[in-house]
């Protein structure tokens, strides 16, 4: 028999996930704000995992082309038939991925130490997290000027920005698209091609972590409804966001983040 509470929950949850993973806002942060705020159970490792293999099968599908000719470049390479830029990209993607997993997985332990297991210490943590990187990411986007194209992205830039995953991966709040993206323009990427290189960066250690935890998913009508509405959701947010950046600025969400992250900074002191 369905659980219909349980339904709803998921589906909302794989909405939240489709629209706060690309957007610069974080999707951890709403992942634990929103269980907290309504007290609702919450989410299960493994089921955060599940929402973002949603996600992860949006970034595949929309890039597919971009892959293909990261891939076929990547090959190239090796064979030493050829040194493109995709091919070269490929392989500064793998090389930057390592690191900011290993790194990840430290100062993930590190904040599990220092915050515990008190969720209104976290949330203020996340709040703080939304705050500060707001900020950071309001001034380095209209501060930075624009000089790198997505063709002329070189080694340094996108092992920085690949690195720079760790931080997101251990605090929540940060957000993994708002550091990389806030790395990359204070590089001098323009907005739309700071995003391109974000995502794709993100694929392998996401990948990564939804592969090392397949085994502990519960496979169920909430399961996969979380997954398919957080992959629907990516696909359309990823589309937006692309359009939005040609002419638009991070602004809104940078205020966004600051806003949200006031607010529930005050909602957790109240909760002591």
């Amino acid at each position: 028999m369905i659980d219909w509470i349980n339904l709803l929950r998921s589906a909302i949850l794989g909405i939240v996930q489709g629209l706060t993973e690309f957007l610069p806002i974080s999707s951890s942060a709403h992942l634990n704000i929103l269980p907290w705020l309504f007290k609702w159970e919450n989410i299960s490792d493994s089921f955060d995992l599940a929402l973002h293999s949603g996600t992860l099968l949006s970034i595949l599908i929309y890039f597919y082309k971009d892959w293909l000719s990261l891939i076929k470049g990547g090959v190239k390479i090796v064979a030493k038939k050829d040194k493109t830029h995709e091919g070269k990209l490929f392989w500064y993607i793998i090389v930057a991925t390592i690191p900011a997993g290993v790194l990840g997985l430290l100062l993930d332990k590190v904040v599990d130490l220092l915050v515990g297991d008190n969720l209104n210490v976290e949330m203020m943590v996340i709040s703080v997290a939304l705050v500060v990187m707001g900020v950071l990411l309001y001034v380095v986007d209209k501060k930075s000027k624009t000089k790198t194209s997505y063709d002329k992205i070189d080694f340094k830039k996108s092992f920085a920005v690949g690195v720079s995953q760790a931080v997101a991966a251990a605090l929540p709040g940060t957000s993994r698209s708002g550091i990389t993206m806030t790395i990359a323009r204070s590089l001098g990427i323009e907005r739309e091609s700071a995003a391109r290189l974000s995502f794709l960066m993100s694929a392998p250690i996401v990948a990564a972590a939804v592969l090392k935890s397949v085994g502990d998913f519960t496979l169920s009508v909430e399961f996969f409804a979380g997954v398919l509405v957080s992959f629907v959701s990516g696909l359309l947010v990823i589309k937006f966001l692309m359009n939005y950046l040609k002419k638009g600025s991070f602004k809104i969400f940078a205020i966004y983040r600051v806003v949200l992250g006031v607010i529930i900074f005050a909602i957790a002191l109240s909760r002591f």
